[in-house]
């Protein structure tokens, strides 16, 4: 008999460095936020070199339906492709309109593998002439599997755990969230894994048994806003907290310089854990991509090559021929 708690042996959300980039990831309130529809793959490799590291992909999409998604373009969307200051100056508020999204993630770490499909609905509501709030929710499934075959035992000829094989469980998976959002500053609040569930795996004599709730739920807040240096660079602070009892609070603080809304380059740190450089650029109105690497100030410095994170986002029935997100920045 074996018995140990899935968060021993992997994350139970992965984690992202350019969720920034793409907040949906984290917070279903986003979905439908542009007049477009946002579609992004990416791929990280946590603490590369090291066996076993987390490998993380996934691919996402929203964006807006209903008479938002249908709405003609006017000439004053199509008159920046660079955009700088006056640009901002003229920003209204969307209209009220819902959003839809789905999303598609693979986490492997050692031999724990999480997979999950998760459908998002968000509603968009203008508070005023510069500012919304939005409310969304999602659901889908998502299996955990173990693969006894690569753990390691004292007796790999034991008859109780030789040629146990793959062993899964499939979970509810729900999420919801808050965002808030105008021109010159961003919020939202997010819950992951809303339900607390056990995960316990009792196959051929091997046993793993988490405790109680052992998938907790994951809260996020967010808070952002933007600088003018100039006409044409802003900086963009933002923060995040993250709360998985009974880990310590996580905290994210995050410095974006953006250039005309083409290019951009930021950092990142995580208390007590390390540092990230981040570079991003929008090629054309269907085509950006961003970049991040890790550095880790704990001891997995010595045995890793730190972590590589890459997002290649589309832009997909971008009727306004923005460059680069107009909500979500």
């Amino acid at each position: 008999m074996l018995a140990f708690t899935p968060a021993a042996i992997a994350q139970q959300q992965p984690h992202y460095t350019q969720y920034l980039m793409n907040p949906f990831i984290i917070n279903p309130a986003l979905a439908g936020i542009e007049s477009y529809w946002d579609v992004r793959a990416s791929h990280r490799h946590q603490w590369a070199g090291l066996q076993d590291a987390p490998v993380t992909s996934y691919l996402s999409a929203h964006g807006p339906v209903g008479k938002y998604a249908r709405q003609n373009v006017t000439p004053t969307d199509m008159r920046y492709h660079s955009r700088d200051k006056s640009y901002w100056d003229d920003y209204t508020a969307p209209p009220s309109h819902p959003g839809v999204g789905l999303t598609v993630l693979s986490d492997v770490t050692g031999p724990i593998r999480r997979f999950a499909v998760n459908a998002a609905y968000a509603h968009h509501i203008g508070l005023g002439p510069r500012t919304s709030i939005s409310a969304g929710i999602g659901a889908g499934m998502q299996t955990y599997s173990l693969d006894a075959d690569k753990l390691q035992f004292a007796d790999p000829g034991d008859p109780t755990v030789a040629g146990v094989g793959l062993m899964k469980r499939w979970k509810p998976d729900v999420t919801a969230g808050v965002w808030l959002y105008s021109a010159d500053f961003f919020g939202g609040v997010s819950v992951q894994n809303i339900i607390p569930q056990e995960l316990t795996y009792d196959e051929g004599g091997v046993v793993t048994d988490a405790e109680r709730d052992g998938l907790t739920p994951h809260i996020f807040i967010t808070a952002g806003y933007r600088l003018w240096l100039n006409n044409d660079f802003t900086v963009l602070p933002s923060i995040m907290l993250k709360s998985i009892a009974p880990a310590p609070l996580g905290i994210d603080a995050n410095a974006k310089l953006l250039y005309r809304d083409r290019l951009w380059a930021g950092v990142n740190y995580r208390v007590d854990d390390g540092f990230a450089g981040m570079l991003g650029v929008y090629i054309t109105p269907m085509l950006n991509i961003g970049y991040a690497y890790d550095y880790t100030a704990s001891s997995l410095n010595f045995v890793s090559k730190g972590t590589h994170e890459i997002t290649i986002g589309l832009m997909l029935r971008n009727r306004g021929g923005d460059y680069a997100p107009r909500q979500n920045w």
